[in-house]
C-alpha cells in the first residue's frame, strides 16, 4: 500500500456522529496496547465520544485507506471536557475557555510511521487557530514506572516527539482518571498534560 492511498477527512461537531463507532473501535483497539493497558468497552465509548458531537467546535481528522478507517484524532474547547480534565487547570487559576484540548491520537500498527502524527497535530493547531480566542493546546499522557514490568522492551517514548512539536510536559498539571486496566479491573491513573502556546499563524 502506498501513502498516496491514504485519504484524510475533517468533521467537526456533529458531523462527527456517524464516525464515532469507528474511533470507538480504533480508541479500544490501540488503547489496549501500553501504556494505556485499557480494557475497553463500546458503550462507554459512544458516550465519551457522543461529547465531542455534541461540542460545534471539535475536530476530528479521519484516515481512511480506501473505506477503511486506520487512524483518527480528535480535540475540542477544554470548556467542553468533562470537569476532570479542566480542574487542574482551574486549581492553577488559568482561564479553560482559553484551552484547546487534543485528546486521542490513534494509528493502527500496520499504518504507523508514515508521519500521521505530525499531521493530526499540525489540522488540530490550525483548527484551533481558525476558531480564534485559545492561547494555549494541550494534551494529557499517562504516567507509568520506567520500571513497570509490563513495559515491552521496544516500548516507544513520545516525548521526544512531543518536544519537537515545542509542548512542555507541566508537573503540576496532573489528573486522576479511572478505566479498567487488563487484568487489574478499574484503576486510577494519574495523567500528565502537556502544553503549547498557540502562536498566530504567520503564513502569507
Amino acid at each position: 500500500m502506498r501513502d498516496s492511498d491514504l485519504r484524510v477527512h475533517v468533521v467537526s461537531g456533529d458531523a462527527l456522529a456517524p464516525h464515532l463507532d469507528d474511533v470507538a473501535r480504533l480508541r479500544m483497539q490501540v488503547f489496549r496496547e501500553w501504556p494505556y493497558l485499557y480494557d475497553g468497552d463500546i458503550a462507554y465509548e459512544r458516550g465519551y465520544l457522543a461529547g465531542y458531537a455534541r461540542s460545534p467546535c471539535s475536530v476530528c481528522i479521519l484516515v481512511l485507506d480506501g473505506a477503511q478507517v486506520v487512524g483518527a484524532s480528535t480535540g475540542l474547547p477544554l470548556a467542553d471536557e468533562d470537569a476532570a480534565f479542566q480542574a487542574p487547570f482551574a486549581a492553577r487559576g488559568m482561564d479553560i475557555s482559553r484551552v484547546f484540548y487534543f485528546a486521542e491520537s490513534v494509528v493502527l500498527p500496520a499504518w504507523r510511521g508514515r508521519g500521521l502524527g505530525h499531521a493530526f497535530f499540525d489540522r488540530r493547531e490550525a483548527h484551533a487557530r481558525a476558531l480564534g480566542g485559545y492561547a494555549l493546546t494541550a494534551f494529557a499522557a499517562v504516567d507509568r514506572a520506567q520500571d513497570d514490568p509490563r513495559r515491552p522492551g521496544d516500548a516507544r517514548d513520545n516525548a521526544r516527539f512531543w518536544r519537537g512539536r515545542g509542548y512542555v510536559r507541566q508537573a503540576d498539571l496532573t489528573m486522576r482518571l479511572p478505566w479498567n486496566e487488563i487484568g487489574r479491573g478499574d484503576v486510577a491513573h494519574a495523567l500528565t498534560f502537556w502544553t503549547r502556546r498557540l502562536e498566530a499563524d504567520t503564513a502569507t
